[in-house]
């Protein structure tokens, strides 16, 4: 495209619009006679015979400094089996960066550091019981069976329903009635003597539908719902508890013998309960949400407040740096 003023681009499009409308003389025919390209034209008709405006990239102030792309990456590889969105919440808790989930995600899926989106199950939702509003209103219980070196054992677990807090659990050799009030007993005994008794939810196994638990449970003040034969997903954050101690602890180290199981077993719950961020509660841990909503609302407000400073903070960084 030649480069000439505006103004004579101007004049030789407004000469030849005018020849068309005027007089009905071609475009063709009049850049015949001008000895002027249609291509030139047709460009100085677009532009007046300005040059292309280079294209500059300016960052945006939400962008993410390379200090803190550097720091996410570093963090991720040191927790590759996390999602983006926990890793999201616990790199912003541990001070390393403030980085929301979405650019957390576009960081990875660059780096080669995360999958393909797993789509969730399609089917139907099958309505529960009511969710607590509050801690110690509901505790679910159920057991687990636990293989070490051929020998079977039980874990009993009684978890809040409010906050996915491991109240109490312990290994057992045997699966029996007593077995499971003594778990609820020690559960039990974590409450202060005058606060009300939360209800129990449990499935139809044996040791939950005798006559033995039913008259342990109204002597400690409990009430009791039995979730839906043949149907877990009625207990399902009991369930789920068990999916992750399987999956996150059991299966991954040998495990010698029993005491060294319950020691093992142990050290995950209290990582579980007070470290590992828990999706289904906003990415706190359960030990956040066992100490209340008000606590909760805290959390996040402060985690808000991290997220919003860290924006500031690069609003004035690429405000600084000099255009590219």
């Amino acid at each position: 495209m030649r480069q000439v003023s505006p103004q004579i681009s101007a004049e030789v499009v407004g000469v030849v619009q005018r020849l068309q409308d005027r007089a009905e003389f071609p475009v063709k025919q009049a850049l015949t006679v001008l000895g002027l390209p249609r291509s030139t034209y047709f460009d100085w008709a677009r532009t007046g015979g300005k040059a292309a405006r280079p294209v500059v990239t300016t960052p945006k102030s939400h962008h993410i400094t390379p200090d803190e792309q550097a720091a996410v990456i570093a963090f991720a590889r040191e927790h590759l089996e996390e999602g983006y969105k926990r890793l999201a919440f616990m790199i912003a808790d541990a001070g390393v960066a403030a980085v929301r989930p979405s650019t957390v995600y576009l960081i990875l899926k660059e780096a080669g550091l995360i999958g393909r989106w797993k789509q969730p199950t399609t089917g139907a939702h099958k309505k529960g019981f009511d969710q607590p509003e509050r801690p110690h209103e509901q505790w679910h219980t159920d057991i687990a069976y636990l293989n070490i070196l051929g020998t079977q054992y039980f874990l009993i677990s009684v978890l809040d329903g409010f906050s996915r807090s491991i109240i109490h659990h312990e290994i057992r050799i045997q699966m029996e009635t007593k077995d499971v009030e003594i778990v609820m007993q020690r559960a039990l005994d974590t409450l202060p003597k005058d606060s009300p008794r939360p209800r129990i939810i449990s499935d139809n196994g044996s040791q939950y539908v005798s006559s033995q638990f039913k008259v342990f449970l109204r002597d400690a003040g409990c009430a009791h719902s039995k979730a839906r034969v043949r149907h877990p997903q009625s207990n399902g954050k009991i369930e789920r508890w068990h999916k992750s101690i399987k999956s996150e602890c059991v299966r991954r180290t040998a495990l010698g013998d029993l005491e060294e199981a319950r020691a093992v077993v142990a050290e995950y719950v209290l990582n579980y309960n007070t470290v590992r961020l828990h999706s289904a509660i906003n990415y706190l841990t359960p030990a956040d949400a066992l100490r209340g909503p008000a606590h909760i609302a805290a959390k996040l407000a402060q985690r808000k407040a991290t997220f919003d400073e860290a924006d500031a903070k690069r609003r004035a960084y690429w405000k600084a740096k000099p255009a590219a």
